[in-house]
This record gives C-alpha cells, structure tokens and sequence, in this order.
C-alpha cells in the first residue's frame, strides 16, 4: 500500500470514529435533556370547558410530574390515555420535540344540549355524557322530563337536529323527553307547546312546523295558540288558548 493510500485510510478511519463520537455524545445530551413545562393547545373552538391548568395537572398526576425529567423515563402514551380518559376531552395527542418541549392538543367535547332533571350534564356531539364546566356554560337547549343517562339515544336524535338546523336552532330552548319518550319542544319566543310525538318521520314532521310557523308568523297568529301538534302525518292540529 503506498504511503499516500495509507494516509487516505487513517483519514476515513479518524473520520468514522469522529462521528461515532459526536453521534455518541448527541444521543447522550439529548437523552439527558430536562423536560420543559408542557404546552397545552386547543384545537377547534375556544370556549374552554377544561382549562390549561387543569390538562397539566392531569399530565403531572400521571407522571409523577413531566417537568425537569430526563425524555427518556417520559411515556407519552400513558399521558395521552390519562387526557383521553377525561369526559371533557373528545381527543388529546401529545408529542415532545428534540429539545425537550412537551406539546398536548387538546381537542374539547361540544354539546349540544343540557339535560336538566334530577341530574345535570351535557349531551355531547356523539350523543356521550359530558359533565357540566365550572370554567364555561354552553347556550344550549335544556332536556327536561323523563331522560337515563345510559339511554341518551332518543333525546340525542332530536338535540342533534335541532344543532343541525338553523330554524330549530334559533327557536328551540328546551326538549322535554316524556315517559313513553315522546317529544314535546318549546320555542324561545312563544309559549305554546310543540308535540312531536315520536321520532318517526322526523324530518317530515320539522317541515310542516315550518310552514304552520311561517304562515302563522304571517297571519300574526302565533300568540292564538296553546299546543301545535305534530304527532299525525300531513297535519298540524293547534289548540287556541
């Protein structure tokens, strides 16, 4: 081997070991990195039901603290189940960067109505419980009459429509659920009582409220009535006062 092969080779050589070591030396100091102070973003709406202060503390509960902890004793998996378990939460990820930092997006529960019997808490966007927030009150309709917190299926076909529609979601402030869960509605600005009936042909049953609404409006007679009932098909039968 000539004498300038054999110095090419101690340079190939001096360089792999250099960056054994400086890859070495970077996994060390990275692994040795203090954790910073979680950063809690929430994704979506603002209104916050659950409180940064709050995501932390639950991220500190389930880890005995995440801050000034070496990453890698942190599990983010075990934290993302810990967030995922709160009933305000639809969804939480948390990821950590290379320096450190912790990240949690927090993606919030919405309700969409107010369940306000023996028991009070919201129905969620997927028909799920959600407790009531210290922090934040949503304006949505109230539940009354006879409603079971583990069979929320009915009154959440009506509440979910009622979200879902713009008409009924300007009118509508309250859902009453009777025993043989019928349904009776009751608008913001009038004091007459809507019976829906059940459930069946719901969509039929909201148009021809439309039209008694709009011709009534027309007619100045919304005030003339007591009950509007919808329960038949193709009818409207109100009861004058």
């Amino acid at each position: 081997m000539s004498r300038a092969s054999k110095i090419n080779y101690i340079k190939v050589v001096l360089l792999l070991v250099l960056v054994v070591f400086l890859y070495a030396f970077s996994s060390a100091r990275n692994s040795g990195r203090k954790v910073a102070a979680p950063d809690v973003k929430f994704i979506g709406s603002q209104d916050l039901f659950i409180t940064q202060e709050t995501v932390s503390k639950l991220l500190i509960q389930n880890q005995e603290g995440v801050t000034n902890k070496p990453k890698e004793i942190i599990d983010l998996n075990v934290l993302e189940t810990a967030l995922n378990s709160n009933a305000m939460i639809k969804e939480a990820q948390v990821y950590m960067s290379i320096d450190g930092s912790i990240t949690a997006e927090i993606e919030q529960k919405q309700p969409i109505a107010r369940v306000s019997t023996n028991a009070s808490y919201y129905i969620d966007s997927q028909g799920l419980f959600m407790p009531l927030s210290d922090n934040y009150t949503a304006r949505v309709p109230l539940v009354t009459g006879t409603v079971l917190k583990n069979d929320l299926d009915n009154v959440y076909k009506i509440a979910k429509k009622v979200s879902e529609d713009k008409f009924l979601k300007q009118h509508v402030i309250e859902i009453h659920q009777n025993e043989n869960k019928s349904i009776d509605l009751k608008f913001r600005l009038n004091d007459f009582k809507i019976q829906l009936g059940a459930l069946k042909m719901l969509d039929k049953k909201i148009n021809n409220l439309k039209a008694f609404y709009q011709k009534a409006f027309k007619d100045k007679t919304l005030d003339s009535y007591s009950i509007v009932n919808l329960k038949f098909d193709n009818q409207v039968i109100c009861t004058k006062k």
